[in-house]
């Protein structure tokens, strides 16, 4: 079969290269291009394991061709991190409530839940539990996950607002010289 030039942006950066169209973009990411995060788990977007966000909605790349990503815009999970390399607040909240065990899943879920929160940034736990039921973990059994999503909504809630004390108390004193 014969190749295609692929142009996709990955995490920030113009990628190029050329791929068989029917190469899945789960392959073209960790095979092309060296991208690890996500994991191929079942290839019949049952685990949500390899989920990317690709143009601003979360997919499943073991079931998207890389001709359909021509052009696309991909964020993984290495994507997710800080300008300095340091983890996002939802990342750290994943690691400061254990929602992570094996990891295999991991980088799907927080792709995931980075969208979810984007999508609705105060959820519930309901609608977090409905908003991940596309990505399966064998091993937290979801309460750790669920925790982390919350406590990351609420952290980045918070510095989302101004602070209701600034300049509570605070007087401006003129002096006569």
């Amino acid at each position: 079969m014969s190749k295609m030039h692929v142009k996709l942006t990955v995490n920030g950066a113009a990628v190029e290269g050329l791929a068989e169209p029917r190469t899945l973009l789960i392959h073209c990411l960790r095979e092309n291009l060296g991208v690890t995060g996500p994991h191929v788990g079942c290839e019949t977007s049952h685990c949500g394991a390899c989920t990317v966000d690709m143009d601003g909605r979360s997919v499943k790349s073991c079931t998207v061709f890389v001709a359909q990503a021509q052009g696309a815009d991909v964020t993984t999970v290495e994507g997710l991190v800080n300008a300095d390399g340091s983890l996002s607040v939802l990342q750290e909240m994943f690691r400061e409530h254990y929602g992570l065990q094996c990891g295999f899943c991991t980088s799907g879920t927080i792709t995931r839940a980075h969208r979810f929160l984007q999508e609705n940034p105060i959820p519930t736990e309901e609608q977090v539990r409905f908003g991940m039921a596309g990505n399966l973990c064998r091993c937290t059994g979801y309460q750790n996950i669920v925790k982390a999503i919350l406590a990351a909504a609420e952290m980045m809630n918070a510095q989302d607002k101004p602070s209701s004390t600034e300049g509570v108390g605070q007087q401006k004193v003129e002096t006569a010289e």
